[in-house]
């Protein structure tokens, strides 16, 4: 049996979908190193509406075990590389 996960929820002060991306995409660029956090399953809600999430990047499986680090409903083919660069 394996251990649970956990998630760390960070609220903000932020009042836009658009704003809490751009805040997502910043943490991920300054904080990719740190390989105790999946920003693959990076996931937004509204305050009081927890529970309806909105993902962030589509992080799909791809061929090789590796993930897609485009931005969720992405146009074309899934594709790997660096989080750094990639916005949602």
């Amino acid at each position: 049996m394996t251990e649970p996960h956990w998630i760390i929820h960070l609220p903000t002060t932020l009042t836009s979908v658009d704003e809490a991306a751009a805040l997502a995409m910043a943490l991920r660029r300054s904080l990719g190193h740190v390989l105790a956090v999946d920003f693959g399953e990076t996931t937004l809600s509204e305050e009081d509406r927890q529970f309806v999430r909105t993902r962030v990047w589509c992080d799909a499986r791809l061929p090789g075990a590796g993930r897609c680090h485009l931005p969720a409903d992405h146009p074309g083919n899934c594709r790997t590389g660096s989080w750094y660069g990639t916005t949602p």
